[in-house]
């Protein structure tokens, strides 16, 4: 079956393409749009479709939209109650379940040519589940666990998966979420709900949890498999953060009762569902499973011998699952999803033609990763555009942006070059075959989803990737999987002696992560990176503007 994955109605619009059980393609439409998140999760926005990214997946594929035998759509507006019953304020829901409803119109006129009644609709939480449960590699039986702000009636699932199939055990009624009480603390906290949690995170290893006691009154799980979270008074706990106030401590201390707490239920949760399942291996989705911190405690702590988090576990990832669970329904064998480079790439020659056209000068080095790794060793700062994009929110060393961990003050200039708030931490990429001996948690670790206590000896040595609290959220590097990261890599240790370097997503802040070679020019162009590489080219900033003009393009690697 040729099934096209659809995630439209809250935030993160992708599509994904899923073609006899194998994942073909899967962007974000964030990526063709440049509207960070794809839009904001309003009932107004809903019935905003992946357009682009639809149509894309199918181009990629060398398909029409007639010829797809199934849209999944990873929503059941026929699940759904209104907002008031399930006790949340959300006056124009109502709008929202409307689209939904409507969705098979609505995607016919966006892809002409597909027949309506192909549109299957896809409970939101099974969509995730599917997407930990039948991407994971070696998972033919594993738990699965989902939690996030909503989907039609619940905010979270347990599941169990036995070869094709996916077996629901619980799912925890709204207005209970841990997912939207995230959300509202993040907001508190002066930053943007339903897209700067992450930043919550990491400002929490600057507190203490000394309001976890009165945290627990309100969050807490209920010994069935399901918790109670709703009603934290947050306003007495510490005062809001306007958006452009400095944080103060008890902001800090607030974030880190509160991921504390999130971390007690989790762990819960965990021991719940093992009990149920005797499983070796757990899979985790939906947007809390992009909590690294909490991931590596589940990891560190629970019961199941292995953990896997979809790259894409927020509600990109839906388009995903909900495409797999359509084939898995019709009998056909999932399949391990083949990484998370599963975006757009460009030909050597297309790129070429994009710097000729953009009349910057270039080279062609012999060795494109000595070249970047010899200009990391001086302490350049490299963008790197790579083969596929990534899909999800991590840069996975395929649009990142480089530098050397050895110097402290790296951390202060990269958050600088995107315009970012100075707490946060940036991460590090190493070669798998060296991360146990530098970093303490879940390995191999590839998609950057855990993190992991650095060793004392490495943390002088390391600073730029070493957090306030000595950890850092790490991606392995397999040669097998990444070969021209692994030379850059293997290069960068035979000049430095480490082999790690700091890998941050290819963005200024507030915008999405690069995806074509115009957006890698543009951000190349407007911050001060000093060699952009992409494909086999280097672009150097002292060549490009020199003397106030461009010197000429196609120029031999004047080492």
């Amino acid at each position: 079956m040729r099934i096209l994955g659809i995630n439209a109605l809250f935030h993160d619009p992708a599509a994904a393409l899923v073609i006899d059980g194998i994942t073909v393609a899967a962007a974000e439409e964030e990526r063709f749009s440049r509207r960070k998140h794809g839009k904001r999760p309003v009932p107004f926005s809903a019935w905003e479709l992946p357009e682009q990214a639809a149509r894309w997946c199918l181009d990629y594929a060398g398909l029409r939209p007639q010829d797809i035998d199934a849209v999944a759509y990873s929503f059941d507006p026929r699940l759904a109650r209104p907002a008031a019953q399930m006790g949340l304020h959300d006056p124009w829901d109502h709008l929202r379940l409307t689209y939904a409803r409507e969705a098979p119109g609505f995607l016919a006129q966006a892809l002409p040519g597909l027949d309506p009644d192909a549109v299957r609709f896809v409970p939101h939480h099974m969509a995730h589940a599917a997407s930990g449960a039948f991407a994971a590699p070696d998972a033919d039986t594993c738990s699965v666990l989902v939690l996030d702000g909503r989907g039609e009636a619940t905010s979270h699932l347990a599941a169990h998966r036995v070869q094709g199939k996916l077996e629901p055990l619980y799912g925890q009624q709204l207005p209970h979420s841990l997912g939207l009480v995230y959300e509202e603390l993040t907001e508190h906290l002066g930053f943007l709900r339903s897209s700067d949690e992450f930043k919550v995170m990491a400002l929490a290893s600057y507190g203490r949890p000394r309001m976890l006691a009165e945290l627990r009154r309100h969050i807490h799980p209920t010994g069935d498999g399901g918790f109670h979270a709703t009603g934290v008074p947050w306003h007495e706990l510490c005062a809001p953060r306007r958006p452009d106030e400095p944080w103060h401590q008890d902001h800090a201390d607030l974030a880190a009762s509160a991921q504390t707490c999130l971390e007690e239920t989790l762990l819960d949760l965990v021991r719940w569902l093992h009990g149920r399942t005797h499983d070796d291996v757990l899979t985790l989705a939906g947007g809390v499973a992009l909590n690294c911190v909490a991931n590596a405690r589940i990891a560190r702590e629970g019961p199941f011998g292995r953990v896997w988090v979809q790259p894409a576990a927020g509600d990109a990832g839906t388009a995903l699952g909900s495409a797999l669970l359509i084939g898995a329904d019709a009998g056909e064998e999932p399949l391990p999803m083949p990484g998370a480079a599963l975006g757009r790439d460009w030909t050597d020659a297309e790129l070429e033609t994009w710097l000729r056209t953009a009349a910057v000068p270039y080279e062609r080095p012999a060795d494109l990763a000595r070249t970047v790794a010899e200009a990391l060793a001086d302490n350049a700062i490299v963008a790197w555009f790579q083969g596929r994009a990534e899909y999800g929110p991590r840069a996975l060393g395929h649009r990142s942006l480089l530098a050397h961990p050895g110097h402290s003050a790296n951390l202060e200039r990269l958050n600088d070059v995107k315009g970012r708030e100075q707490f946060r931490p940036v991460a590090p990429m190493v070669l798998a075959d060296r991360a146990a001996d530098i970093f303490d948690g879940q390995l191999p670790s590839p998609y950057m989803l855990f993190v992991h206590d650095v060793a004392p000896e490495w943390r002088d040595r390391i600073p730029a990737v070493v957090h306030v609290d000595g950890t850092a959220r790490i991606q392995t590097v397999d040669p097998a999987a990444e070969p021209l990261v692994a030379r850059m890599l293997t290069e960068f240790e035979r000049l430095t002696g480490l082999p790690v370097v700091v890998n941050t997503s290819l963005n200024t802040a507030g915008r999405p992560m690069v995806d074509d070679p115009r957006d890698a020019l543009e951000c190349f162009g407007s911050t001060p990176v000093d060699l952009l590489a992409i494909g086999p080219f280097a672009v150097r900033r002292r060549n490009l503007f020199a003397a106030g003009q461009p010197t000429g393009h196609g120029a031999e690697d004047p080492r």
